[in-house]
């Protein structure tokens, strides 16, 4: 990964890797208007559940310059946007998709996070981390082709779309409607300088425990359910996962404590503290290997409550996965993915990251630590769309100020690179067949 003051070593490509018409394109990718377009994007809170507000604006943005756009419901009331630049036929298509979900605000922000802020190489706001600068690259590339006035055979559709952060539902939904294209980059925030291809699967769920609940004056009667919760915390950080390692991926399968909340009934009443606790949840997410399942793991997680509840008679719990809907967290499971580093889309990024660099990728692979994250190229890779990760580096907060960045000069440099990208896989003829390497397993 860039170390986070640094610039790429080129932003601009050198006159021989690159011919006239993508010369022409690169011209057109500039940082000021970069950095205007993410400031918008940052202006419009879209946490999870509440993109609409963003989505609407997009599709207004998209159809004042000519692309067809498809408002989709994913369900009621809450949209994505989908927008295409049409080709005039006969080229492959290309799919650039960027989520406009947002992760929560840390503590203690030192600046506004709805005033967007350029302070040296670093544009800070609200999501432009995650993933806000992806998604204005995917963007500008888009329209870099658009306003040089250079034809694509093939359709270049950029799917910005929700609820990534709760699995992907945003994706999922697109391809229900039966949306495919030939191949996809997912602009996702690994650094511009690296071509990812490999992730962990994830899954969340909530585990409660079940007491029963007395006034404090008989407390000895209770089976408090936040005692039992403490009890099954230190099982769940103690876990074996039945699983094979993976060098490269060394610190997986990870369980993670995220949530807790306790009190009396399911809805976890708060306005009693005189009586003890009669069901207590966490929210637990877990990240793990190629090879392991959603049902592996949860079989693994039963195990360990199991032996719990043969040790104490009064030990009882139930998981939810997925969690309940109020909890907002992931809806859809992600499975583990692993695209062969020879797959056509992964080399077409590498080849024009160095017509743009005069170098190769510093990482063609596995990225730790963001290789321990999920993202939407387990469904798309899956629904037989050979894809890739490659977006913008930021900053997600530092120990001491948690406020999040994006660098404009990785901004540009992913622009440069998905412009050329798309140029190259939209002008193909369709009549190229697949490698077997792009041929996406399990799908």
């Amino acid at each position: 990964m860039a170390n986070a003051n640094s610039t790429p070593d080129s932003e601009e490509a050198p006159e021989g890797n690159v011919h006239s018409t993508q010369r022409t394109v690169l011209n057109h990718v500039d940082a000021s208007t970069l950095v205007n377009l993410a400031s918008d994007l940052v202006k419009i809170p879209s946490f999870k559940t509440e993109e609409t507000k963003l989505a609407a604006w997009l599709a207004q943005y998209f159809s004042a310059r000519g692309y067809r756009v498809d408002l989709q419901e994913i369900e009621a009331g809450r949209f994505q946007t989908i927008a295409t630049l049409k080709g005039t036929g006969g080229g492959r298509s290309l799919m650039f998709n960027g989520h406009l979900d947002i992760d929560p605000l840390a503590y203690g922000w030192k600046r506004d996070p709805w005033t967007p802020s350029v302070e040296g190489n670093f544009l800070y706001g609200a999501g432009i981390y995650n993933m806000k600068g992806g998604v204005a690259s995917m963007i500008a590339a888009a329209e870099a082709i658009r306003q040089a006035g250079v034809p694509l055979r093939g359709d270049l559709v950029i799917a910005c779309v929700v609820g990534e952060l709760q699995g992907g539902v945003g994706t999922v939904h697109l391809l229900r409607t039966g949306l495919r294209t030939d191949m996809a980059v997912v602009t996702e925030p690994y650094g511009a300088h690296n071509v990812v291809t490999t992730h962990a699967g994830v899954t969340e769920m909530a585990i409660s425990t079940i007491g029963r609940s007395r006034h404090i004056s008989r407390k000895k009667e209770a089976v408090d359910a936040i005692g039992k919760m403490i009890k099954a915390i230190s099982a769940l950080e103690r876990i074996t996962f039945q699983c094979t390692p993976r060098p490269d991926l060394p610190d997986l399968p990870l369980l993670n404590v995220g949530c807790i909340i306790g009190g009396r009934g399911r809805d976890h009443d708060l306005k009693g503290p005189n009586y003890t606790c009669d069901y207590c949840t966490v929210l637990i997410d877990v990240r793990f290997l190629p090879g392991q399942t959603f049902e592996s793991v949860l079989g693994d997680i039963r195990s360990a409550l199991d032996a719990l509840k043969a040790e104490d008679p009064d030990f009882a719990y139930e998981i939810q996965a997925p969690p309940p809907d109020r909890f907002k967290a992931l809806r859809v499971n992600m499975e583990p993915t692993d695209v062969p580093v020879e797959t056509d889309i992964v080399q077409t990024v590498v080849r024009h990251y160095t017509a743009v660099t005069g170098q190769g990728p510093r990482t063609v692979g596995t990225i730790l630590p963001l290789s321990y994250a999920g993202d939407d190229t387990c469904h798309l890779w899956r629904a037989g769309i050979p894809c890739v990760l490659y977006g913008p580096e930021g900053l997600e907060g530092t120990s001491g100020e948690p406020d999040n960045c994006v660098l404009v000069s990785e901004m540009v440099l992913a622009t440069q690179v998905l412009a050329l990208t798309a140029l190259d896989v939209c002008n193909r003829s369709r009549g190229i067949e697949k490698s077997e390497a792009d041929r996406p397993r399990g799908s």
